[in-house]
């Protein structure tokens, strides 16, 4: 617990304040002045309403000295949840001694000593209730909530994300702790697990693109009832870390062969899905969230390509993140129509296979090719309008080295298979 004095808090920054602010839930801070923020951040810590230090304020404000009663301020116990190294923010400490202002500040990293940080952690132990797991999300302030597979909500703060860092979607794990007073949520004690596999095997202080990428080896093992989701799997295989664009002309049936695909991809452990719908119309975000596919960024028919780009790049951002740190995701992208073929081939060169590390696969639609995937799944126009399905064009489909994927053999049928429907 860190006891912060009216003193601290009005010599603190304001982006220390605001981080306060933040932990505490206080609607609107940012629209605050600094003394109303002060005063908002007492009043919800119960610190706030004492007619002595009330007066020594007033005083204060008219540039008069308060006297020695009124010096003894106030003080405030800010809890910081669930981290183990402390979250708590910087304030600069003002004493007076002899008449004299002697100013410290508090340690940038961890903000108490080793002996406090000890007793927190024991503390944190021994309130233990049980663990969790669930996807997380980032604040603006830069803590977490994680909700957990039965839907509660977790705090994770923000030294635990900075810590791990831990991105949006990530699958995290690890021990919680009940909420103390004037807690909302359950805190979690410490990270344990990310995206399925220990904490401190994840990290890495390597750049992704730094990492070694190899062919994709792992085929994704696609099952479904859909004609041309079956299709695309048998004959257009697609591995973890592949590049893929559904391609075809207006009303070919992209968007719905991508949500359909997406369906069955589902169903593979091990996949973050990260969906992305870039420029769609408002019924087709339905259909998504019809499915039971929550897509990470969502953006109707208005949006420029400038924001959807920016939209793109930052789900991409987190599918990098993950496969730096051995998981597998698959972004979704519907569609990269209008962003020009030096953007949308930027955005699908961030698909590949690390080296004994994780994967980042991206699908995406687009009226052509773009250039550099690795595979491509064409769509027929015609079939699709006349309801013949599958609606590939197999001319035009096809995955550059499939045997690396499927085996020789796997290759052969596949070739077989296409010469006898063509």
């Amino acid at each position: 617990m860190t006891v912060l004095t009216r003193e601290v808090l009005e010599s603190s920054s304001l982006a220390d304040l605001h981080a306060l602010a933040g932990e505490l839930a206080v609607d609107g801070f940012r629209k605050l002045r600094r003394e109303q923020l002060v005063d908002t951040i007492l009043e919800r810590r119960g610190g706030a309403g004492d007619d002595e230090e009330q007066g020594g304020r007033r005083r204060r404000r008219r540039g008069g000295r308060r006297d020695e009663a009124s010096s003894e301020a106030t003080t405030i116990s800010v809890p910081v949840a669930g981290d183990d190294e402390g979250d708590e923010r910087p304030a600069r400490r003002r004493r007076r001694r002899g008449g004299e202002d002697a100013e410290t500040d508090a340690p940038r990293e961890h903000g108490r000593s080793d002996r406090d940080r000890s007793d927190r952690d024991r503390s944190d132990e021994a309130e233990t209730e049980g663990t969790v797991e669930g996807v997380l999300a980032i604040t603006s302030n830069g803590s977490a909530m994680l909700k957990a597979d039965d839907g509660t909500e977790v705090y994770v703060s923000a030294g635990q994300v900075r810590r791990c860092e831990l991105v949006d979607g990530d699958r995290v794990g690890g021990p919680t702790r009940s909420p103390r007073r004037s807690e909302r949520y359950p805190s979690l004690v410490r990270v344990e697990t990310i995206n399925g596999r220990a904490a401190d095997e994840t990290s890495t202080g390597t750049r992704f693109e730094e990492l070694a990428a190899v062919r994709p080896t792992e085929l994704l093992a696609i099952e479904s009832e859909d004609p041309t989701v079956a299709a695309i799997a048998y004959l257009t295989p697609l591995g973890r870390g592949s590049r893929a664009v559904v391609v075809g002309p207006h009303a070919a049936g992209k968007t719905e062969a991508l949500r359909r695909l997406a369906v069955a991809l589902r169903g593979i452990d091990g996949l973050e899905l990260l969906p992305v719908l870039a420029g769609v119309r408002p019924e087709e975000l339905a259909d998504w969230t019809d499915a039971g596919l929550q897509p990470a960024v969502a953006l109707d028919l208005t949006a420029g390509p400038d924001a959807r780009a920016k939209a793109i790049d930052e789900v991409v951002e987190r599918g990098r993140r993950i496969a730096a740190r051995g998981g597998h995701a698959v972004l979704l992208i519907d569609t990269l129509d209008g962003l020009g073929d030096g953007a949308a081939r930027r955005i699908l060169a961030a698909a590949r296979k690390l080296r004994d590390g994780g994967s980042l696969t991206i699908v995406a639609t687009r009226e052509t090719p773009a250039g550099g995937e690795s595979t491509v799944v064409r769509l027929d126009a015609a079939l699709t309008a006349t309801r013949r399905f599958p609606a590939l064009d197999l001319a035009g489909s096809g995955t550059l080295r499939p045997e690396t994927l499927v085996g020789e053999d796997g290759a052969a049928a596949i070739a077989k298979a296409r010469a006898e429907l063509a």
